[in-house]
């Protein structure tokens, strides 16, 4: 991982990351408990199903929020989700937000 964890302050900016979870993530209301955890933590992006059984998307905030995010979608997801793997890619420091919320997509 990026960064120091913890350590990292509130103000640290924002960050964009493109994410995919792998598991038994489809049928089971992964889609609505991502979206709901990212409005709870004040993020922006968007969620949706792939044709391969996996779901992945974007989310963009504070890093510190995005990182609890992150480990939301590794460990926990919907109650009746079973996540094999989670892997983010393009991690990167941005200066707005590019989404006005955070979005299903079909």
């Amino acid at each position: 991982g990026l960064g120091g964890g913890a350590a990292m302050a509130e103000g640290e900016g924002l960050v964009s990351v493109d994410y995919e979870v792998s598991g038994k993530v489809q049928g089971v209301f992964f889609r609505k408990y991502t979206q709901g955890e990212a409005k709870r933590l004040g993020l922006v992006g968007w969620v949706q199903n792939t044709s391969h059984g996996t779901v992945r998307g974007q989310i963009q905030g504070p890093t510190a929020r995005v990182q609890e995010l992150q480990e939301w979608l590794r460990k926990i997801g919907s109650p009746q989700s079973r996540i094999s793997r989670a892997e983010f890619s393009n991690e990167k420091k941005i200066t707005a937000l590019e989404h006005k919320d955070f979005q299903i997509l079909k």
